[in-house]
Parts: C-alpha cells; sequence; structure tokens
C-alpha cells in the first residue's frame, strides 16, 4: 500500500511540469503535419529567436550550472541554425510568414521567464525546453518528410536529429535540478 500511494505521488508530481507544457505547446503525442513553405520559414525562425533570448535569460537570471551550460549551447546552436535557414529560405525563394496564434507562442513564455529569477526561473526554463524541443522534434520531423522546398527539407533535414539531442538534453536538465 505504501509503495502504491509513493507512486501515484510520484505521478501526481511530474504532472506538474506536463501539464504547464501542455497548455503552452501543441501536444506532440500525435503525428503532425508539415507546416507550408513560408509558415515553416515563420516556425524556424521563431523557434531560432527564442533559443538565443531565453539562452540570454538564462545567463543573466539563473546560477544553476546545468541551466547555464544548456543555454550557452543553445545560444551558439540556434545563431549558426539561423544563419542556415536564410540561406535555405532564400535559395528556397520562400518569403517568410510568421503565425504568432501558433505555437510555439514564444513571445508569452520570453515575457513570462523575464519577470523570473534563480531557482523558480530554473524550473519554468527547464519546462520551456521540454515543451519547445518535443515541438521542434515533431514539426522537423514532419517538414524532413513531408516538406515542399528541397532546401527547407535540407534545414530539417539537419535540425531534427540536432532537436532530438537538445530535447534529451532538456529532459536531464529538468530532472537535474
Amino acid at each position: 500500500m505504501l509503495i502504491a500511494r509513493r507512486a501515484a505521488l510520484k505521478l501526481a508530481l511530474t504532472a506538474v511540469p506536463a501539464a504547464y507544457v501542455s497548455t503552452v505547446f501543441v501536444s506532440s503525442a500525435h503525428a503532425v503535419d508539415a507546416l507550408p513553405d513560408a509558415r515553416f520559414v515563420g516556425w524556424a525562425e521563431a523557434v531560432n529567436d527564442f533559443e538565443v533570448a531565453s539562452g540570454n535569460l538564462a545567463l543573466s537570471r539563473s546560477g544553476n550550472e546545468i541551466v547555464r551550460g544548456y543555454a550557452t549551447r543553445m545560444i551558439a546552436e540556434h545563431i549558426e541554425a539561423a544563419s542556415y535557414l536564410v540561406k535555405s529560405r532564400a535559395e528556397a525563394g520562400v518569403s517568410y510568414a510568421p503565425d504568432p496564434a501558433a505555437p510555439p507562442n514564444t513571445h508569452a513564455i520570453l515575457r513570462r521567464l523575464s519577470g523570473l529569477q534563480g531557482p523558480e526561473f530554473d524550473t519554468s526554463y527547464a519546462n520551456a525546453q521540454l515543451g519547445i524541443q518535443t515541438d521542434a522534434v515533431a514539426q522537423y520531423g514532419a517538414y524532413s518528410q513531408n516538406g515542399n522546398s528541397g532546401p527547407l527539407k535540407k534545414y530539417a533535414q539537419m535540425m531534427y536529429p540536432k532537436s532530438q539531442e537538445f530535447l534529451e538534453y532538456a529532459k536531464r536538465m529538468a530532472g537535474g535540478r
């Protein structure tokens, strides 16, 4: 009986971050359709911008070395990814078409993160990373398989395994606080 109670408590405690993430991001547990080319570019640019901005916030608001290390890597990786996206977009001849109503809702997350500090920031940052990377794995996977534009498809194929790796790091970060 005590073991069952512990298991139930453990499940309840792990459900809180998952509940937060599911309200912020589209659930990627189901199959995701590849976005149209221009919306994919807008989505990918939003992800890159978010990772750089949230990484900079993490460097200024967190003292946790795991969070700071992850943030440093995200800044470097996504500055490089943004540069590659610009080249791919130009090669594909696709314009930028942001969809502010569609996930990831990065502006709202950044506003929330900018009001936090220390351990509270670390928790929210880790949860945001779980959500954004889950969404990234789903969309990069979908676009790399079913996208219309060759250059953008190459970009998605480059980012898909990286996003899988970033998701694994985000899971460790969330569990390692």
